[in-house]
This record gives C-alpha cells, sequence and structure tokens, in this order.
C-alpha cells in the first residue's frame, strides 16, 4: 500500500513527465529517499481520461522496473504510444486527468476465484494475452461473464475462450488513485 504522499508524487510526477515531454526535456525524475515504496519493482498501468472518456492507456503487468521509472515510462507511452487514439496533443494535456493502476504480483487462478472490481484479470491462451484492470468492469456494469467475455474479445478470442482448459487465467489487484481525488480543478 502507498501513504497518501506516495501517490500524491505519483500523480506529479506522470503530469510532470507528459508536461517535460512536450517541452523536449523529459528526462527520468529518481523519487526521494523518503517513499521507499517507489523504488520497490512493480507493475503498474497509467490511464489518461480526458473530460471523463478513456484517452489513453497503458501499462506493465510484471514487476520489471522500479515503480517510480514504470509511471514515467507508461505516461508517456499512454499519451503517444497507445494505438487505440491518436497522440495526446499539448492543447489537451490540460483537459486530461491521469489516473494509476499499481499492481499486485500476479496469482495463478481460476474462474471461480475472480471476483468482480477486486481482481483483474490476465489471460493467456498460446500467443494471445489481454488484461483488464479491476475497476474496467465496475466502470461499465459488468457482471464477471461479460468481463470474461470482453477479456477474451480483447486477447483477440472468441467471446467464449475462458471456457477453454488449455486458457490460463492469472489474478491480480490493482491500487487505484486519481489526481481528482487529490487535487481541485
Amino acid at each position: 500500500m502507498l501513504t497518501v504522499q506516495e501517490k500524491l508524487f505519483c500523480l506529479k510526477l506522470a503530469r510532470k513527465t507528459l508536461e517535460d515531454y512536450f517541452k523536449g526535456t523529459y528526462e527520468l525524475i529518481n523519487p526521494p529517499d523518503k517513499y521507499p515504496s517507489l523504488k520497490q519493482k512493480r507493475g503498474a498501468f497509467v490511464t489518461l481520461l480526458k473530460e471523463g472518456n478513456l484517452r489513453g492507456c497503458i501499462g506493465i503487468i510484471e514487476p520489471l522496473y522500479p515503480l517510480y521509472q514504470v509511471i514515467q515510462e507508461m505516461a508517456i507511452s499512454a499519451a503517444f504510444k497507445d494505438p487505440r487514439f491518436p497522440p495526446l496533443t499539448k492543447e489537451e494535456l490540460s483537459l486530461t486527468e491521469i489516473e494509476i493502476s499499481v499492481l499486485s504480483p500476479l496469482k495463478k487462478g481460476t474462474i471461480e476465484e475472480i471476483e468482480v472490481g477486486k481482481h483483474g484479470v490476465y489471460l493467456i491462451k498460446g500467443f494471445y494475452r489481454g488484461v483488464l484492470l479491476p475497476q474496467v468492469p465496475v466502470e461499465y456494469g459488468w457482471d464477471k461473464k461479460t468481463f470474461l467475455e470482453h477479456l477474451c474479445l480483447k486477447a483477440g478470442l472468441h467471446p467464449n475462450c475462458y471456457k477453454e482448459k488449455d486458457v490460463e487465467i492469472y489474478l491480480f489487484t490493482a491500487e487505484v488513485f486519481k489526481e481528482s481525488e487529490f487535487f481541485k480543478n
């Protein structure tokens, strides 16, 4: 669990990363020593919401890099490399809210174990992969079946692929926080 101060730092870090990127002055920023959790290797996603609508979301699931680095790199990726959207413009940045999802380690699981709103799910079938964060089914009002169908579709498979024996399911939780929880516009 991150402290309130660490969450604030992460949100400010993501925003500063994008501001600096637009200025052409972006450099990786290390957090102060008083935030040791940000130096731990963690998976995380950065989501951009423009006027409440999805504008970009990119992350990494595996804990390969320190959290502060993941947040900065995923902020840039969500803004400029999400293939679903054109690159974010400088003018859009002020209309865009940043949301960060810090992931727990993956745990091999079963369909029966999935709790909608609690678990994110990473599905693997051969070369196909799909992931949905825990907040997604809640935001769309999906039940477990609909959640799993959308996960299969996201992986590029048919909607009922989750029922097949060769499908691997991994569960995770996420600590989700966004700018509107801390800052007034």
